[in-house]
């Protein structure tokens, strides 16, 4: 169209069939569904930060952390079988191992994880079946991190919008926001000489948190969600708690009650984050436009390419 010329033809609005949505929201419960995923998280980077306070003789920061490990993953587990509706819901998923679902695949890292979780928290709470207990932390720690980062792929593995798109950032920034969640618990929790370990990860794992999401913010049209509405506040306080942790961690390195209300703010801000990410889909659901505009663009893309 030349300057100055008027266009006849609306803009296009975006609805669906009869005023349908193109995709089906997800029945994902809340808050059962992002409470599991923060618990997941939680637990999984906590196994990882027990063992590490094992290995360097800190049995204050390991009793917090095994206890933390294990409690997130039963209460991730607890989470979980609420939202599916009946319990024979969740065993039935460990009936048949299957590599191309995610879900299947957290389903038989999560059953092994509290299984070991739990004997390596009753080791250390009891002070009995140490070589158990010891066997039982190590092979926590190993499933800590697949723990921690598979629900990402469980969202990303869908067809909506605004976790599909985010599939390269989500792995980390949930990743991320486990280790912050651990070691805030840890600052908040233990002993105050036996906290370095805990401040090192919740400050690395809040930088991972804060550069993933920043990442998700620049995906484009598909990122609009994160950024605007209820879900949009969520994100901005989640990264306005973490950067929050970070500051007083640094101010109050010497000074327990600052140290402490860092470690909740490391808490506070990965728990808001899971229930962004989870609204930011919900809400890209909804809004048909977040499936045509993408769509188009890559036809067009590919019409450019000869494709």
């Amino acid at each position: 169209m030349s300057r100055g010329e008027r266009s006849m033809v609306p803009e296009p609005e975006f609805s669906s069939y009869y005023g349908r949505p193109i995709l089906k929201e997800p029945t994902w419960k809340t808050p059962d569904v992002p409470l599991y995923l923060f618990a997941g998280g939680l637990a999984g980077a906590s196994a990882v930060l027990a063992e590490g306070a094992a290995l360097t003789g800190r049995p204050g920061l390991e009793r917090v952390a095994r206890l933390a490990a294990s409690g997130g993953a039963t209460a991730g587990t607890v989470f979980l079988v609420h939202d599916l509706g009946r319990p024979e819901r969740f065993l039935n998923m460990l009936r048949v191992f299957k590599p191309t679902s995610p879900l299947s695949v957290g389903s038989f890292v999560l059953a092994p994880f509290s299984s070991l979780s739990a004997l390596a928290a009753v080791s250390v709470v009891t002070g009995r079946l140490r070589g158990p207990g010891r066997l039982a932390g190590l092979g926590a720690a190993a499933l800590g991190p697949p723990l921690a980062t598979y629900t990402a792929a469980l969202v990303a593995n869908t067809a909506i919008p605004a976790w599909h798109e985010a599939h390269r950032e989500l792995p980390f920034a949930f990743g991320g926001s486990g280790a912050a969640a651990a070691g805030g618990l840890g600052m908040l929790l233990a002993p105050a000489a036996e906290t370095g370990p805990a401040t090192r990860m919740a400050l690395l794992g809040g930088a991972l948190e804060l550069a993933a999401t920043q990442r998700i913010d620049g995906l484009g049209l598909v990122a609009e969600p994160y950024r605007e509405g209820p879900p949009g506040r969520l994100m901005r306080t989640a990264r306005s708690l973490t950067l929050a942790g970070a500051a007083l961690t640094v101010a109050g390195a010497k000074w327990r009650p600052l140290r402490r209300l860092a470690g909740a703010a490391y808490l506070a801000g990965s728990l808001t984050m899971r229930f962004g990410v989870f609204e930011a889909g919900l809400a890209s659901a909804r809004d048909p436009k977040y499936v045509v505009v993408p769509q188009r663009e890559r036809m067009e893309r590919r019409a450019k390419m000869g494709v």
